[in-house]
């Protein structure tokens, strides 16, 4: 019998006729050289620096902290979300997708946060803190029943919710590209937006024009460049450094003991609810990506891990956290597939919260230049949720009317922000994320086209490919 080819994280690599079954590894879960783990994972942490911090940055000035205080809220964002990353991608027992999932601090809990503890202060901070971990622990208690969602994901619903995905991070790259602060002076103006351009450009160029390694982390080099760029004009604020600590330690329960009050923890559970159905997109997309599709199982373990790390963010003085799906969009771009470089940008990320000068030198990357890279992370995962449609026999039946409902919804908050200012706050946190209703709508409208509404006579070609099992066949993604 021949012998199998060997998996590379290089897409152009020859085969190995030398290897053999037994020491085939797929790429999931090979291991680079040192120098390669260490900036492969960097250009992870630099992918999602702003996502993690930002949180934090609105959270605390609106319950009343001061400033040294929300940059302690800063730090210990940054290490809850390396040790939820580790439990993501090493794992343990059932714990963990085992995959190149990054985890950080969720923007779903950020509008609730600030209605929990807006002007209390610390006990703000206080009773954040206990609604996240009671909400977390009872989704810890629910992810092997809500996993079994798996059989209503076809292709028709999951090329539509990762579509969704990329188009809804997309205008966090535009905002990132005007400067992130609506309410500063150079917000959208010609320095910002040409900063962005030509990062954008930078990263294009590196990526037609680099092969191997360099290649894959063009990201990584486009962010640097950018930077430099940045200095002269002046979009590089290096204040950070200055008044940063060398060591620092997020100590447990700084801002005090958790407090529970019910109103809190039942808006935070519907916020964990929105982080698992997100999260569980963000699985079965990235399982397409690298080759290994998503089963009950992994996202059983994902789903672990996610509320796992929720529950002892706390504890270190993080939010809740869930799936950053702007690191898909890096994974998809440069095909390092290996979970053990997201595993070490994990680790980057605890070193990056034990150390505020160090996160304050990649703090340095001005938003500007992270949009300008934005566009492509964000778009490459529209690009992948584009390629799974493509997969979903949208000729057959309805599949193309759930894909446009789905994606019209879907795309509400993005195109008028504003359509649901009348509706309780409560459901604003579902609304709000049109990732989550488009989810919901092309779940509900594939049961109605494709199961309920079935003809008793029709074969199952009638339906829209919901036989291949809980989950499509993986697409290559170039």
């Amino acid at each position: 019998m021949a012998a199998t080819p060997r998996f590379r994280n290089d897409a152009s690599a020859a085969p190995d006729p030398e290897s053999s079954p037994a020491d085939r590894k797929h790429p999931v879960d090979e291991t680079l050289p040192p120098l390669k783990m260490f900036t492969s994972g960097l250009q992870h942490v630099a992918a999602m620096y702003a996502g993690v911090v930002a949180p934090p940055m609105i959270v605390g000035p609106a319950v009343g902290l001061t400033a040294k205080e929300t940059a302690f809220l800063m730090g210990a964002s940054l290490f809850t979300a390396g040790i939820a990353t580790l439990l993501q991608t090493l794992g343990f027992w059932r714990i963990g997708a085992r995959l190149p999932f990054v985890n950080g601090v969720s923007f779903a809990g950020v509008t609730p946060m600030v209605a929990i503890g807006k002007d209390r202060g610390h006990d703000g901070i206080a009773v954040i803190f206990g609604a996240i971990i009671v909400a977390s622990l009872l989704g810890f208690v629910l992810a092997p029943y809500f996993c079994k969602l798996v059989r209503f994901f076809p292709p028709v619903v999951t090329g539509t919710v990762i579509t969704l995905i990329g188009v809804s991070l997309l205008p966090v790259a535009f905002n990132w590209s005007q400067g992130g602060n609506a309410t500063a002076d150079d917000y959208g103006s010609t320095t910002n937006i040409t900063v962005a351009a030509v990062t954008l450009v930078i990263v294009l160029a590196l990526r037609k024009l680099l092969r191997g390694f360099l290649q894959q982390i063009a990201i990584l080099l486009g962010l640097v460049a950018g930077t430099l760029i940045a200095i002269p004009v002046g979009t590089t604020d290096f204040g950070a450094i200055k008044d940063a600590d060398v060591i620092g330690f997020p100590t447990p329960f700084h801002f005090g003991a958790p407090q529970f009050e019910i109103a809190a923890i039942v808006s935070m559970c519907i916020v964990m609810l929105v982080c698992m159905t997100e999260s569980t997109a963000d699985m079965l997309a990235l399982g397409k990506i690298v080759d290994r599709p998503a089963d009950e199982r992994t996202i059983e373990g994902g789903l672990r891990a996610d509320t796992l790390g929720s529950a002892i963010s706390p504890l270190f003085n993080g939010f809740m956290c869930s799936a950053f799906a702007q690191n898909i969009g890096l994974v998809a771009m440069t095909k390092v597939r290996s979970r053990f470089v997201v595993a070490a940008g994990g680790g980057i990320l605890i070193l990056l919260g034990l150390c505020p000068v160090a996160a304050s030198v990649i703090a340095l990357v001005p938003l500007p230049v992270l949009g300008g890279a934005g566009i492509v992370l964000f778009g490459s995962v529209a690009a992948s949720g584009i390629q799974t449609l493509a997969t979903a026999a949208l000729e057959k039946g309805e599949n193309a009317l759930i894909v446009a409902a789905a994606v019209g919804v879907g795309l509400i908050p993005i195109a008028a922000p504003e359509f649901y200012h009348a509706f309780p706050k409560d459901l604003l946190v579902v609304l709000d994320s049109g990732i989550s209703t488009g989810c919901v709508v092309a779940i509900v409208l594939n049961l109605a086209f494709n199961h309920l509404g079935r003809k008793p006579d029709a074969g199952p070609d009638a339906e829209s490919g919901d036989h291949e099992k809980a989950t499509p066949a993986p697409v290559a993604v170039h």
